[in-house]
Parts: structure tokens; C-alpha cells; sequence
């Protein structure tokens, strides 16, 4: 079984780091933290215009059909480059929302506006910053009319669309498409650690909604969004592990103490290596899960759930070392090494924290051991 990803894909991938590298350096992202801009418009269409959004989308729907290794290092990528565009937000969750639970109608009329970028799109899930759950979800969803609150919305400012999860008239879970400038429908942006990243509150009160009609499995199809999204999203966390791990391995051999390079001392190269460790335990499991999301394999609940628990610690524990290896200088604001333990502590929470991600592992860990 080889995990490894195309000459194709990889030719892909070379190519998006050296676009990202000219298009999205530092200060780049910096427009964004400081509020220059709440994503970066030009970068957006030129993402668009070069297909990066349909690649896991299939032809018939406007995308490429280039399948989810495409997008899973085109993730990775866009992790290491920090983008400051809702890329997340209208792929892994609004457009594998709409594969899942529209119809083909549904899926014609709202896919190639999606692949385009002429739409950005988002999933409207959570119901305040607990950890997704069916018994979470109050908004309702009743004669055509959409009521309740969700926070925090990634993209949910900026967004044109929302998948919005609901409850339908007879309690059970749906998925309904509201557009954000209609009716019935208010938007507050949140503050958070990561400004480079919109997240927003979005009220709905007798908003307008069309449910999508391949509705019929529930709380089971989200968790097949989250199982997805958590693969792509723990690429993006491997992206920013790995320019973390770049950025202060650079620093400690540039850096000079007492007449010799820092990266000579043995506590330098300690927490080098640790961040190695942590980052390369993350990149297999990423593999792993990006295995089961192109092959749609059973196992992508566990790949999933291992990708994005070993993610998460890897992006946290190479960004926090970033920091220290850089010394006084690392805390200052205009070193860019913030910017990586922002995004960490941000995608940290996306899709729920590593303690739900654990649970989900352990119960399909018991689930394999019961069934052999």
C-alpha cells in the first residue's frame, strides 16, 4: 500500500509553494492582523482563477475532479503561507456539504459558483465553542423560515452562503442554505487570537431557507464533513508545523552565543529534534487520512480522528518552540512567529478541540477491537 502522494500532485504542490511564496509573504498576512483587510481580495481570485478551489469538486459540478490528494496538499501549503483567504471554509466544509447532502439540482446550482470563487460559501455548525454535538444544535428550521444563533461561523462575516445545520420539523438534523445578505439574517464579527482567520456570530430570525434535499441521515453526515474536513485541516496544520520547524531551525544557525552558532548547543538541538518528532508523527497520520479520504475507505473516522489529534500537538508544540528558540526576540511583534502559534491555537478549536478528536479515536479504536 503506498501512501504516498502522484508525481502529478506533487508537481502541483512545488508549484502552489512557489506561487504562495510571491503572492503571500508576511506582509501579506500582516494586512489581515491588523485590520487592513479581513482577507486578501486579489489573492482570492487569483486562488480561484488557478482552480485551487474545484479541485476535489467533480466536473459535472464545475469543479476539476482532480480529487482530495490535490486538495490535501494544496492545504498543506496553504497552511505554511498562513493565507489569509476563506479557503477552509468554502472547500472542506460548504462544498462537502452540498456533495453530501444536495441533490444534483442543488449541486449544480450552488458547486460552480463555489469553484469559481464568485461564492464563498461556509458551514454554520457550531452553537457556541463547545465541541460538536447533535443535543447542541437549537436552531430550528419550520415553514420555509430558519430561527437561531451560530458561533463561532469561520468566514461567517465574508461569506456569501451558509450550509446552515438545523433542526427540521420533526426534530430530526438537516442541512438548509441560507443566503447571508437576506432576510431575517444579522452578522458580528468575533475577536479572537487569530484576526488572519474570520470567525463571526450569525443570527437568523425567520430567515429564509431551502433545505437541501438528499437531507435524511442527520448528525451522521456531519460527522462525515467533520471526518473530511479534519484530514484537510490537519494538513494545514502539518503546513504550518513545518515552516515553524523551518523558521527556527534557520534562526538557531544564524544566531551566535559565546563565539558559536546557538543550533551547536544540546538544548537548542532538543527541542529541534522534538519538533522533528512531533511534525513527522503528524505528516504520517495526515497521510494516512488523506489515503482514506481519496479512496473513501472505512477507516477514515480513525485516520481522521489520529491526523487531527496529532496535528494539533505537532502545530502547537513546533510553534510554542519557535518562540523560545528565538529567545526575548521571539515575543516581539515584529517577528512573525506569533503569527504561527496564532493560527495553532486557532485551528486548534476549528471542528472541535483535541479532546473531542481523542474520544472519536478511542471509540473507533473499541469499535475495531469488538468487531475483531
Amino acid at each position: 500500500m503506498n501512501f504516498d502522494f502522484s508525481d502529478e500532485v506533487k508537481m502541483m504542490r512545488d508549484e502552489a509553494r512557489r506561487f504562495l511564496k510571491d503572492r503571500c509573504p508576511p506582509k501579506v498576512v500582516r494586512r489581515a492582523l491588523d485590520g487592513a483587510a479581513v482577507y486578501d481580495k486579489d489573492l482570492w481570485r487569483e486562488i480561484a482563477a488557478l482552480g485551487w478551489i474545484g479541485v476535489a469538486i467533480p466536473e459535472e459540478f464545475g469543479g476539476s475532479g482532480i480529487g482530495y490528494e490535490a486538495l490535501c496538499v494544496l492545504a498543506g501549503e496553504m497552511g505554511a503561507a498562513l493565507a489569509p483567504v476563506p479557503f477552509s471554509s468554502s472547500t472542506y466544509l460548504a462544498a462537502e456539504a452540498i456533495l453530501l447532502a444536495g441533490d444534483d439540482v442543488q449541486k449544480n446550482e450552488m458547486l460552480p459558483e463555489i469553484a469559481s470563487g464568485e461564492c464563498i460559501a461556509t458551514l454554520a455548525l457550531a452553537e457556541g465553542a463547545g465541541n460538536p454535538a447533535r443535543n447542541a444544535i437549537s436552531t430550528t428550521y419550520r415553514n420555509g423560515k430558519l430561527t437561531g444563533t451560530k458561533w463561532p461561523v469561520p468566514d461567517g462575516a465574508i461569506a456569501d452562503q451558509a450550509i446552515v445545520v438545523a433542526k427540521g420539523g420533526a426534530g430530526d438534523i438537516g442541512f438548509f442554505a441560507v443566503p447571508l445578505e437576506g432576510d431575517g439574517v444579522t452578522r458580528a464579527t468575533l475577536r479572537t487570537l487569530d484576526p488572519t482567520r474570520n470567525y463571526a456570530t450569525i443570527t437568523f430570525q425567520d430567515a429564509p431557507a431551502v433545505p437541501l434535499l438528499a437531507n435524511g441521515r442527520g448528525w451522521t453526515v456531519v460527522e462525515t464533513i467533520l471526518d473530511r474536513a479534519a484530514v484537510l485541516v490537519a494538513f494545514e496544520q502539518v503546513g504550518g508545523a513545518e515552516a515553524a520547524l523551518h523558521m527556527a531551525k534557520d534562526y538557531a544557525l544564524e544566531r551566535f552565543a559565546f563565539g558559536r552558532s546557538i543550533a551547536s548547543f544540546q538544548a537548542i538541538k532538543h527541542r529541534l529534534a522534538d519538533m522533528y518528532v512531533a511534525l513527522e508523527l503528524a505528516r504520517a497520520h495526515a497521510y494516512y487520512g488523506a489515503w482514506a479520504l481519496s479512496h473513501d475507505a472505512p477507516e477514515l473516522a480513525g485516520a481522521a480522528s489520529a491526523a487531527r489529534v496529532a496535528a494539533t500537538e505537532a502545530y502547537y508544540l513546533t510553534t510554542k518552540e519557535n518562540i523560545q528558540i528565538h529567545g526575548g526576540m521571539g515575543f516581539t511583534w515584529e517577528m512573525d512567529c506569533h503569527l504561527y502559534y496564532r493560527r495553532a491555537k486557532a485551528l486548534a478549536l476549528l471542528l472541535g478541540n483535541a479532546n473531542y478528536w481523542r474520544s472519536r479515536l478511542i471509540g473507533q479504536l473499541e469499535h475495531l477491537e469488538a468487531v475483531e
